[in-house]
Order: structure tokens, then sequence, then C-alpha cells
């Protein structure tokens, strides 16, 4: 039997896959319903003429496109709950990442749902910008036919908030689509607003078919269903293995590797995932909020449905409290009697304020606050899950998973400030306490299937991934050629991982090693220094087929890396710096250049 591919067929690369495994083990009986029950079907086919509708004067597809765009794999999750979902309704559902999507086959499409998260300052996620970028571009297609909408994620702390969400919103407008439900903009507590969203939609599209409200509202999404595995909204209490600071004596950072136990959970993980920790705050900090605020710390807080705590449970284990947004202080505005904060949200100039303050600075600045402590905190949103890049193998330590984490300590405004989920690590959690995690699947950060060469990127705790890298390597005997930058402060205190390194360069596991220290000499030398010392080489992986891998902080080392491996690929290439980005974004599109930045 013909294999279906990609190439010679309609399907994805997923669907194409799935096909072949099911069609072999068809009897003819069965393969003879299937076509009759296909062709019955409302589904649009190319070439064909759909049968009309009983309910209409013209036809209403029953195939939906998702497309999502995703950094953290958030989007993709909700994408794949979507697609369940309506499938479970009766709809044909094609789902796809932006980047593997044919922006060409955007005319065939008659509904679709964009699922997609801002990343850093407002920019598409990796695997969108290509599809952002032709969007947007003059060669975007008319879309009289097209029906739309959008789920947008993002994080109201940040200035951009949904940013992408909502430039996808407008576009797809300006190009002549119509909503079928109009865009949620989610917060980074999301999975009720993406539930109610996708209810919404499917209602909307129910409407569409003639199929009534009443049944529309019957569905049940599975967003909102009760997970029966551990993950975000089911999350497995993990037993603190160990728990080591890496940094030698005198150092300036503390940094900690953390051992947890999945034992028992069932809970699996590639590397490139990671995984979520639910931290909680600062009890220091949580007194001295209790104290401004004059409120019993005992009075019985409802912070959601059939979960009622203590005050001072509420804010130390469910409440943001470090962190203040424009949204937040909107909405707080009224509770205050203070005219200054009034005047200050009714300017909407409210940034500078903002900026490196926390709720305890708010609450001393413009109280006094309210009647209730249940009227104050149900203003306040979720602390958020963090996300750590996971640090080991699940082959190489089985029901374990290793992070590698930075304490993150500063001073603002007078006060030293901490890092809840770093600091909640670092001071509070010992060998045989719990923690809450799930795994988060990163599809856009994973180990080629072959002997291909790997570059990889990755100073402080931007080593982390590359640490599970090299682990399962090791274990699965792949002996593709292997090339690690790591750089740090000071070589003596911070060489993170030092002697396993070493071990894995001794025995052939790691290819190359180089290492930049940044405070070891009198000029800084960071890894993009090291990178343009060894251009010729690097130059040469790439042409080899070598895949190149970035982790760390966005904003300044992933940017830095970025614009270096362009000076490179222009130097050593003979190419325009056009070209040379062009090289890039291919290198991105064939997805051999992957990031892991935050």
């Amino acid at each position: 039997m013909l294999q279906l591919q990609v190439l010679n067929s309609p399907f994805s690369q997923e669907q194409a896959e799935l096909l072949n495994r099911l069609l072999p083990t068809l009897t003819d009986q069965q393969k003879l319903w299937l076509s009759g029950y296909l062709a019955a079907s409302q589904f649009s086919v190319p070439g064909a003429q759909p049968a009309a509708p009983q309910n209409a004067g013209q036809t209403i597809s029953k195939d939906v496109t998702i497309l999502y765009g995703s950094q953290s794999g958030n989007a993709k999750g909700l994408a794949n709950k979507a697609a369940k979902t309506l499938e479970g309704n009766g709809y044909l559902v094609t789902i796809s990442s932006m980047s593997d999507f044919k922006p060409n086959n955007l005319k065939k499409v008659q509904n679709l749902l964009i699922i997609v998260s801002t990343h850093g300052e407002g920019d598409p996620p990796d695997n969108a910008m290509t599809f952002h970028e032709f969007l947007h571009g003059k060669r975007a297609p008319k879309l009289d036919g097209l029906q739309f909408s959008v789920l947008a994620l993002g994080d109201s702390s940040y200035e951009f908030f949904c940013q992408t969400g909502k430039q996808f919103d407008t576009r797809l407008e300006e190009l002549g689509g119509t909503r079928l439900y109009p865009r949620f903009d989610c917060d980074v507590d999301f999975e009720e607003p993406a539930a109610e969203w996708l209810d919404g939609v499917l209602s909307s599209l129910k409407d569409a078919q003639g199929a009534g409200a009443a049944e529309a509202a019957a569905a049940v999404s599975t967003l909102q269903t009760t997970e029966s595995v551990y993950s975000r909204t089911n999350p497995f209490k993990a037993e603190v293995l160990d728990n080591i600071n890496l940094n030698g004596r005198g150092s300036n950072k503390e940094t900690h590797h953390l051992e947890l136990s999945l034992e028992g959970s069932g809970l699996t993980f590639e590397p490139g995932d990671s995984l979520g920790v639910y931290p909680e705050n600062d009890p220091a900090l949580v007194e001295l909020l209790l104290s401004e605020l004059k409120w019993s710390k005992e009075d019985q807080i409802t912070v959601k449905q059939g979960d009622v705590r203590t005050l001072q449970e509420a804010l130390q284990s469910y409440y943001e409290i470090t962190t203040l947004t424009k949204p937040l202080l909107e909405k707080i505005a009224p509770l205050s009697t203070n005219e200054e904060l009034k005047e200050l949200v009714s300017q909407g100039n409210v940034k500078e304020y903002i900026n490196g303050r926390d709720l305890l600075d708010l609450v001393r600045d413009f109280g006094p606050w309210g009647n209730s402590a249940q009227e104050f905190v149900s203003i306040l949103r979720k602390i958020p899950v963090r996300l750590y890049s996971i640090a080991s193998s699940l082959a190489a330590n089985p029901d374990e998973v290793h992070l590698t984490i930075g304490a993150v300590r500063y001073e603002s405004h007078g006060r030293e400030r901490k890092g809840v989920a770093s600091t909640f690590v670092a001071e509070r959690l010992e060998p045989g306490d719990q923690v809450s995690v799930f795994v988060q699947q990163n599809e856009n950060f994973k180990l080629p299937n072959s002997e291909t060469p790997i570059i990889m990127i990755g100073p402080g705790t931007g080593v982390a991934p590359f640490r599970s890298f090299i682990q399962e390597r090791e274990e699965t005997g792949t002996e593709g050629k292997s090339w690690l930058f790591f750089g740090d402060q000071h070589f003596v205190t911070d060489f993170l991982y030092q002697t396993e390194l070493q071990k894995w360069l001794k025995n052939g596991v790691l290819t190359k090693l180089d290492v930049a220290f940044s405070r070891d000499t009198e000029e800084k030398v960071y890894v993009q220094h090291r990178m343009l010392e060894q251009s010729k080489e690097l130059f040469e992986w790439l042409e080899q087929g070598a895949v190149v891998y970035i982790c760390g902080d966005e904003k300044h080392m992933a940017h830095d890396v970025h614009n270096t491996l362009i000076e490179i690929i222009a130097k050593e290439g003979g190419l325009s710096r056009e070209k040379a980005e062009e090289y890039l974004a291919e290198l991105q599109q064939q997805k051999r250049y992957q990031r892991d930045v935050y």
C-alpha cells in the first residue's frame, strides 16, 4: 500500500502517520463503509462540489483549522485540547504549528482558530514568526470567506500584553475575515478563560450550522474536564531528593541544583522539555503585608469555588503579591480613598510607578483599602507557575527530574526584593519536602533524531537543558558531534557542572567545550566572543547540517548571540548581512536553529 506523506497528500505529518497506521488494519468492508461515510460527510474536497445543507442557502463547512504559535508549549497544549473537543462534536479538525503550515493554503480555510502567545517585548513566538511576517506582508491574500477567532496568551505584567494575538486578530479582519467569536486575551492563569473561549467558538459554529444554542450549551469542553493524569491543573507532589548550591564560596551568585522524585507519578519527559513549579510567597513578606492591611490573618477567604483558606494561607500560597500590573492598579483604585492613586490611574501613566515595586509598596503608599479582605484579594491574580528547563535525562535518571535555578535577589526602592520561585527553592526547600510540579512539553527545543551535530550555547543557568542533552546522548550511545559554549562570571566559583562537563569532554560524549568567564579578565568576555574566535569551524559545522540551540536570557544574551551568528554566517559564507539573515531564518524554518529563551 502506498504510504501517505506530507508531499503526496493534503495531510499534516501527524495525520499521515496516524492514517498509515490505521489503514493497513482495516478490512475491505470497513474501507468501503468509511469511503461512503466520508463521501456523505459535510466537508469540502478540492475539486468537488459540496452538497448543499438542508437548512441554508450556502455550504457551512465542518472543517476547522487550528494554528498555534507557542514558545513554551501552552498554546500547543490548548490547541490539542480544542481539537479533541471539536472532534468530539463532529468537526473535522486540522491542527498545525504556524511554522509547519503552508501560508498559501490559508485561502482554502473557512473556519480558522488562532491560539498564540506573546513572547518577550511583544514579539511572536519563534514558531510563529514566518507566518506572522507573511500575514502582515504584501503577499497576504484576501480572506473574504474566512471565519476566525483568536485566543491570545500573555502576561499582564508586561507592557505589550497579548500583543501578537491582537495583531493576528486585527490583520485577519483587515484581510476580509469575519470574527466567528471575539478574541479572548488570557493572563498567566489561562485555563478558565480558554475554556470559556472554546465554548463560545463551539456555540458559534453550531449556530452557524443551525444546531441551536441549546445543543451548543450542552457541549462539555475538554478544557474544563478533570484530568486523570498529572498536569498543570492537577500537579504532582514531588519529593525533594537533593538541593545543592553549585557556586563556590565567595561567588556573587547562588545557583541551585534541585533533584526531585517523580516516582509513582507516571510523568515522562524528553530533553528540551520544561518542568512547571508552583512556588509560594516569602513568609516574611506575607507577614509585612498582613501587618499593613490590618485584617486578621485568620479571616476566611474563598479563593475559588470550594476552596476556602485563611487570609495568611491565601497570600502565601495562592495570590501573587510581588508584581504590580496596570490592570491590577485599575481594578484596585476604587477600593482606596486615596486621590493620588486615582489620579495616577486616570492619567494612564502607571508604568514608572509599578517598575520595581510590589503589593506591599502599593498598600503602604495608597491605603486604606476597602471594607473586607475578600473584596481586596479577589482583585489579585494567582501566583504564576514558573517553567524551568529540565536539566536531566529520564533515561539516565529514571523517576527523577533535575533543575538548575539561580536565586534572584536585588534592591529596589530601598527594600531587598526576592524572586518568588528561585528563593522558594534556595531558602525553603529541603530533602523530604514536597513541591507541586508538572511536565511542560516543548516541541520547539528538541534533539535531532539522528547523528546530527549539535551546537549548544547556554551561559549560566542556560546550561540546564544541555546537561539533559548530553546525558541523553551518553545514555543512548549517539555518536553525533556536540559543541558547548558556556559562560559565567568566574572560573573558580561559577563553572556550573564543571566536573561532569570535563568528564564528558574526556570520554568524547562532548566533542568541544568553549568557556567564557566575564569577570576573570580586564575586558569582559562572553560566549559570543568565543563564537567569533571559532567562527570558521562553527560555520563549517553549520554547513555540515548542525543544529544550533540557545538557552538563557533573551533580552541581552540571546539577542547578542543571534547577531553574532549572522556576523559569522556573513563573514565565513561571503554573504551580505541581508543574505546572512535569510540563511539563519532558513535554519529556523528547518528547525536547525532553536531557542529556549526567557
